[in-house]
C-alpha cells in the first residue's frame, strides 16, 4: 500500500496559493483516479483507491502546513507501510522555477517547514517526494507573504500543467522504478512558442 500526501493549509483564505501545490496535484490525482479525498480522519481529508493494482490513500492533512508530519506519521503507523518504498509527497519548493518538478527520494526539509515536521514526526528524511517550484521570492519580499500569495496570471496555466504532471509522476512513483521515474520528470521543461520551438 502507498500513502500519497500533498502539502497545503485548508481553507478558502489559503486556495491557489503558492503553498498549496500539494493540494492542487492531489486533487488532479484524486480526478484522474476517480478518488473521492472526503474522509475526515488522521487529521486530513482522505480518499482510498487503486494505482496501477496498488492500494492508494491519497491525503491532505488538515493540521496547517507546519504540523503535517502529525497527520502523516498517524497514517503511516495505522497502516504499518515502510516510509522509504510506500510514502508519497507532494510539495512546493521555492529553489525550483515555476513549474518545474523534481522526484527525490530522501534529502534535508530545505526551508520548507512541512518537510521539516514530516522528518521530525517519522524519524527519517527518506521517503519519496515529488517537489513542485514556485520559483524563488523577490528579494525585496516577506517568505510568509510570498508562500500564502498566489500565483501570477500569467503563470496559472503553466502551473496547473505543472501540478497535473506531478500527479503523473506520484502515479508512475506507485508503478515504476524510482530511477526510470527521476529521468523523466527531472528533466528541466523547456516553455515552448506558438511555433512549438522551445524559447
Amino acid at each position: 500500500m502507498y500513502i500519497i500526501a500533498g502539502l497545503g493549509n485548508p481553507g478558502s483564505k489559503y486556495e491557489k496559493t503558492r503553498h498549496n501545490c500539494g493540494f492542487e496535484a492531489i486533487d488532479l490525482l484524486a480526478d484522474r483516479c476517480r478518488i473521492d479525498v472526503k474522509e475526515r480522519k488522521f487529521k486530513a481529508l482522505c480518499g482510498s483507491g487503486v494505482i496501477g493494482g496498488n492500494r492508494v490513500l491519497l491525503m491532505k492533512p488538515l493540521t496547517y502546513m507546519n504540523l503535517s508530519g502529525e497527520a502523516i506519521q498517524a497514517a503511516v503507523s495505522f497502516y504499518k507501510i515502510d516510509p522509504e518504498k510506500e510514502l508519497i509527497v507532494l510539495y512546493d519548493d521555492i529553489s525550483l522555477e515555476p513549474g518545474q518538478l523534481r522526484v527525490r527520494a530522501k534529502g534535508s526539509a530545505g526551508g520548507h517547514n512541512g518537510i521539516r515536521n514530516i522528518i521530525q514526526m517519522l524519524g527519517t528524511d527518506r521517503f519519496l517526494r515529488v517537489k513542485i517550484g514556485t520559483g524563488k521570492k523577490p528579494s525585496d519580499m516577506d517568505l510568509v507573504d510570498y508562500v500564502l500569495g498566489r500565483f501570477p496570471l500569467s503563470e496559472r496555466a503553466d502551473m496547473t500543467a505543472a501540478f497535473d504532471r506531478a500527479s503523473e509522476a506520484a502515479m508512475d512513483l506507485v508503478t515504476q522504478p524510482l530511477d526510470r521515474v527521476m529521468n523523466e520528470y527531472n528533466r528541466k521543461m523547456e516553455k515552448e512558442d506558438t511555433a512549438g520551438k522551445a524559447l
